[in-house]
């Protein structure tokens, strides 16, 4: 066991790094856990939405937050780069972490900002068109197909979301759901589907993504009658659910239905007094990378606040 810290950061996106430089400001003896930086849009060709940079590739924002956190680091964050976090236990009056390489660490307290990943579609040639067309993230990479059309994969609120955002600026949008009824908010479903520029497709499953070196269409199956479609698109949105990076903490917080850490949105609290939690793998309700920073701010604001008051 090594020595114990006050605070353990688990996550090297915006969340979790934007908590690390706030940790260092404050000066609490703090270590920083990540198995890279960057978070989900490390895979992003270019982002438009990172205030204060009108543009950058995900590996720029990756390594300007690596660096971001490195400048300020100093002797107060102690950073454990390549490692993922594997299990985390409550103790008596601490935790411990231990990260995979087999090591393992103590803390009086445990910011949790460890992210989510995408649930990948399952048709054949999705992956070899991922970053080429097929992209899970439309405020990374949406206005690149402006002028062209697009699909969106999926039924419920995030990819009617999608679909609205995609609506002002693409030719048109096609959104193709598996089940024959969407999951969205019926009102959100009538609003998005009431745009001329918009068309719904139910019932289908998506079977192939098709294209040279970019994405130029997709075939799928008609349930309905048993058929088989093509649509032309230059640009493929998924939206079919998140799988946030959580497992590691089963029995230490509560989770909701997916798996999702529940807390507190006025604090980031957890229900484990001592955990707090912000970015993707919460249970808030929009997921963006402005938001997770924002998140893990507030929660370094309380955790400063509760630690300095023992």
């Amino acid at each position: 066991m090594n020595d114990m810290y006050e605070l353990a950061i688990i996550g090297g996106g915006p969340a979790g790094t934007a908590a690390g430089i706030y940790a260092s400001r404050k000066q609490l003896n703090t270590l920083f856990i990540t198995k890279e930086w960057g978070g989900q849009s490390v895979v992003s060709t270019e982002i438009q939405n990172w205030i204060g940079t009108p543009a950058l590739s995900g590996q720029q924002l990756a390594t300007d937050l690596k660096n971001h956190l490195i400048t300020y680091a100093s002797n107060f964050v102690t950073i454990k780069e390549g490692n993922l976090a594997t299990k985390v236990e409550k103790k008596d009056d601490y935790f411990t972490i231990t990260v995979s390489s087999g090591e393992s660490y103590a803390a009086k307290a445990i910011l949790i900002a460890s992210g989510s990943k995408r649930r990948q579609l399952p048709a054949k040639n999705a992956e070899l068109f991922e970053h080429k067309g097929l992209t899970y993230c439309a405020s990374c990479d949406g206005p690149v197909f402006a002028g062209q059309s697009v699909a969106v994969i999926g039924g419920g609120n995030a990819a009617f979301e999608t679909a609205a955002q995609l609506l002002a600026y693409a030719k048109d949008v096609t959104l193709l759901q598996r089940n024959d009824t969407y999951k969205a908010d019926p009102v959100t479903v009538e609003k998005v589907l009431s745009h001329p520029n918009m068309k719904g497709l139910l019932n289908v499953d998506v079977l192939e993504i098709i294209g040279d070196q970019f994405v130029s269409g997709l075939k799928y199956q008609d349930k309905n009658n048993n058929t088989e479609g093509t649509l032309s698109v230059a640009g493929i949105f998924i939206e079919i659910g998140m799988l946030p990076n959580t497992d590691y903490l089963d029995g230490v917080v509560a989770k909701d239905e997916y798996g999702r850490v529940i807390i507190d949105p006025w604090t980031q609290k957890t229900e484990t007094p001592g955990i707090w939690s912000a970015g993707d793998c919460t249970n808030v309700l929009y997921h963006q990378n402005n938001i997770a920073a924002g998140d893990a701010v507030r929660a370094l604001e309380d955790i400063y606040v509760t630690l300095r008051a023992r």
